[in-house]
């Protein structure tokens, strides 16, 4: 159940720290580091909504334990106006629930340390927040914006997570199946038969047939004519 403004104060109260408490089940808060110094104190009850001065003097003048004691009303504590260990506690934990919705709403970078202290870092985030509903930008997180900013981390929450879970189930796992495996089949395996085998046919075998055989034909033998010897005559 989350917070309605109609009820009394005190059970507005004390529905919101449980109702702020179920929205960031799911984190784990660090203890109260140490004890509040009165500045510390002041800063967180101011940034809480409630009138004090941030000064570092003692926690004892009127106005800040009417502050002390309206924060103790609110959330079933015994309203002594002394900021003891139980109302440090109860200080720190809203503190931490504060910043764990602002991280999960406002989602301010660095995220917000969830530690006991309303400082700087978380007074912006809480500015940012009332940016994003076009609230006046006081950096003070009251009883009002904590209720809203609860429903808005509930919603935040049970939101179904859209996380990347990697099951991209891929339609073709890739098995490294080739289609056709090569098995080095050559399609014509090369035996080496050439086109013709040369056989040295040659084309005409040279026979050395002489054309003629010369026959050493004499043209004609010379006779030897003896031109007429010329006879003296007396």
């Amino acid at each position: 159940m989350w917070c309605g403004l109609e009820k009394s104060s005190v059970t507005i109260a004390a529905i919101c720290l449980i109702s702020s408490s179920i929205a960031v089940s799911d984190t784990v808060f660090a203890a109260r580091q140490r004890e509040y110094t009165p500045q510390q104190f002041r800063a967180v009850l101011n940034g809480l909504g409630y009138k004090v001065k941030l000064t570092n003097t003692p926690l004892t003048d009127e106005e800040t334990k009417k502050a002390i004691r309206e924060f103790q009303k609110g959330y079933k504590l015994s309203a002594d106006g002394i900021v003891g260990p139980k109302t440090q506690d109860l200080a720190a934990s809203i503190i931490q629930i504060l910043q764990s919705n602002l991280n999960a709403v406002v989602k301010p970078y660095p995220p917000l340390p969830r530690d006991q202290f309303y400082g700087p870092q978380t007074q912006a985030a809480v500015k940012e927040f009332q940016k994003k509903l076009q609230l006046q930008e006081t950096g003070i997180a009251d009883l009002a914006l904590r209720q809203k900013l609860n429903e808005e981390a509930k919603k935040v929450i049970e939101q179904p997570t859209t996380k990347p879970t990697p099951t991209a189930t891929p339609t073709a796992k890739p098995t490294a199946t080739p289609t056709a495996k090569p098995t080095a089949t050559p399609t014509a395996k090369p035996t080496a038969t050439p086109t013709a085998k040369p056989t040295a046919t040659p084309t005409a075998k040279p026979t050395a047939t002489p054309t003629a055989k010369p026959t050493a034909t004499p043209t004609a033998k010379p006779t030897a004519t003896p031109t007429a010897t010329p006879t003296s005559t007396p």
